[in-house]
């Protein structure tokens, strides 16, 4: 069961990094001219929907709470 615990407290700190840390993403675009090729290179820094990092927070909570329940309770 701690496992669970300490996998639920992983799950809950990616939720709370989701809400704050950008996910890079890069493409290239370009045009080909008869033999000359012009291309741009784009940086793109996205966040995650809002709602994944809620899910991810809940979820993360539901875990720690079903991994802190020992064999006591």
């Amino acid at each position: 069961m701690k496992a669970l615990l300490v996998l639920g407290v992983i799950i809950l700190v990616l939720g709370i990094c989701s809400f704050f840390v950008p996910i890079p993403r890069h493409e290239s675009e370009g045009i080909k001219v008869g033999d000359a090729t012009f291309g741009v290179q784009v940086k793109h820094d996205e966040r995650l929907p809002a709602w994944v990092g809620g899910v991810l927070i809940v979820g993360g909570i539901a875990m720690m709470i079903a991994g802190g329940r020992g064999k006591g309770a």
